[in-house]
């Protein structure tokens, strides 16, 4: 099992031993990073582990993945060995998505589940896409999109420069969420928990709520906010996980 002092290309703040791994998968085009903030607030229970995928960070000379069954094999080659003993899964949008086609993937090839799975901020994968794709938009098309989910830094809005060189990684996970498509199976025999905000305009609640047809085992919990509502509510989020792990 990895630990703090050991380099691992896809967990680059280290694992420690002690307590529920609670391995996090990022939004489009973020980073490992956007869940260091989560490590103070889980402590060990459960410890935090972000998941750095392919062209980012210190991976960014790594081509990032556009299809995302391609994109959960890599997954599993690459953290595999981690998805043992006390462990669960969280994802937010894409990450969500990555995240249940990993544990789909487990189950499947008959390894040792997660104890639990948590999806936040994306519309149920059996669902079709009703909206517009961005992953081919012209640039500020793409970006008029962004800015009103909130999910653009303000430094790339301000640098071109910064922003083009953004932009491929950006799209490439975008295609990782729209090019999607559900074959259909079993309910997870994994207890799942749906997080979302109310007024989020790429996931509203009824589509939220259909997660709970891919487990025996759900929750629905949603709080005020658009996309980005978990920003503010990691605290009361890191509550939930704890209750239904416990439970």
């Amino acid at each position: 099992m990895t630990t703090a002092s050991t380099t691992h290309p896809w967990l680059p703040y280290g694992v420690t031993s002690t307590g529920t791994r609670l391995f996090c998968f990022p939004h489009a085009g973020a980073s490992a990073a956007v869940y260091a903030g989560w490590r103070a607030v889980g402590g060990d229970d459960p410890v935090i582990c972000p998941v750095q995928l392919p062209g980012r960070a210190a991976r960014g000379r790594e081509v990032p993945h556009h299809d995302p069954e391609a994109l959960a094999d890599d997954v599993l080659d690459g953290l595999g060995r981690e998805f043992t003993g006390d462990y669960a899964l969280f994802g937010h949008s894409v990450g969500a998505l990555t995240a249940y086609l990993v544990a789909r993937r487990i189950v499947e090839r008959g390894g040792p589940p997660p104890r639990h799975l948590f999806v936040s901020g994306r519309a149920a994968p059996q669902l079709p896409n009703t909206r517009r794709e961005l992953r081919a938009l012209p640039t500020d098309d793409l970006v008029e999109e962004l800015r009103a989910l909130g999910g653009l830094p303000d430094l790339l809005l301000r640098e071109r420069s910064l922003l083009e060189s953004f932009l491929p990684l950006l799209r490439a996970d975008l295609a990782v969420n729209e090019t999607y498509r559900h074959v259909p199976g079993p309910p997870l025999p994994i207890p799942l928990t749906v997080f979302g905000g109310v007024d989020d305009p790429r996931a509203d609640p009824v589509e939220l709520a259909a997660w709970q047809e891919l487990s025996t085992d759900s929750a629905l919990v949603t709080y005020p906010g658009g996309h980005f509502y978990l920003e503010d509510r990691v605290a009361e989020m890191m509550q939930v996980v704890r209750r239904r792990m416990a439970g």
